[in-house]
């Protein structure tokens, strides 16, 4: 997907995501928002990177070093993992998920990728 757009429904749904993680009451939903928009980012460098960026900040306000800590290396890999094709689909990309473990695609997310 190096260079490839990422497609309106798809950026639709990621920035709804963003939006719902950043607005959500709990922390448990901004994690599941941010999940989810993580999955969907993916196969683009810089919306999966910014996905990235918004774990790293959220685990900083909530003081979880070792959350903070895998973002940092997430940050520095996500966009070249993304550009060379190279991610764990479906991974939810927190960092008590492995860095490369392959996970299920919720099946709304699949049926948007696939048709991405």
């Amino acid at each position: 997907m190096i260079g490839r757009p990422m497609p309106a429904r798809v950026r639709a749904a990621y920035q709804a995501e963003m939006h719902t993680a950043r607005t959500a009451t709990t922390a448990q939903a901004r994690w599941y928002h941010l999940e989810r928009a993580h999955i969907l980012s993916q196969p683009w460098p810089w919306p999966h990177t910014a996905n990235h960026i918004a774990m790293f900040t959220l685990a900083v306000r909530q003081r979880d070093r070792r959350e903070a800590l895998g973002q940092v290396i997430r940050i520095i890999v996500a966009a070249p993992g993304s550009a060379l094709g190279r991610y764990p689909e479906g991974n939810t990309g927190r960092a008590t998920v492995g860095l490369t473990q392959p996970m299920p695609v919720p099946d709304d997310l699949a049926a948007m990728l696939q048709a991405a």
